[in-house]
Formats: structure tokens, sequence, C-alpha cells
């Protein structure tokens, strides 16, 4: 599912117009995004959690030469997926 799609099953859902579930998808991206640049989790109770997580710096390889490479340390998005969530998609909770 993309963005359009999203928006338009979110407009279908609520009676809302597209402009409206837009704005609202627009909204929460942007909530979610400047929580975490601070630093903050955000738990959404039954869906999950989006955190960041620290990647320490390491060694790589260059996969076309094969030359050792630095990767740096590094702050990541991560999501994990809560216990409703992870029921529904294996099929042992409607």
């Amino acid at each position: 599912m993309n963005r359009k799609e999203l928006i338009d099953m979110l407009s279908d859902k609520t009676g809302s117009s597209k402009a409206d579930a837009d704005r609202n998808i627009s909204a929460l991206i942007e909530i979610i995004t400047g929580a975490l640049k601070k630093g903050d989790n955000v738990a959404l109770v039954g869906f999950g959690t989006f955190e960041v997580r620290k990647r320490a710096a390491r060694a790589g390889r260059n996969p076309s030469t094969g030359a050792a490479i630095k990767i740096k340390a590094a702050k990541v998005p991560a999501f994990k997926a809560g216990a409703t969530l992870k029921a529904v998609v294996n099929g042992t909770k409607k």
C-alpha cells in the first residue's frame, strides 16, 4: 500500500475528504518524526512503538572493490510491533 492508497482508505473509513485524510496523515508523520528527532519514543498501545536506536561504528567492505571502509556510528529510526499487531498478522486474533 502506498500513501495515495492509504489516504483513499482513511477517507473512506472516516467519511472525511481526501484532503482532510492527507492532512491527518501528514500531521501524524510530522509528530512522530519530531518526537524521534528529540529522542523520544512514540508508543501506540496495541500497534507498536517507534523508537531511535544507536548503531555503533563498525568496519565494512566496499562491495565493488572489496576494500575495507569505516562506517560511522548513527542513530536509526526503528519500529517494534506490539503484541496485538503481531497476533493479527499471524492470524491468532481478529
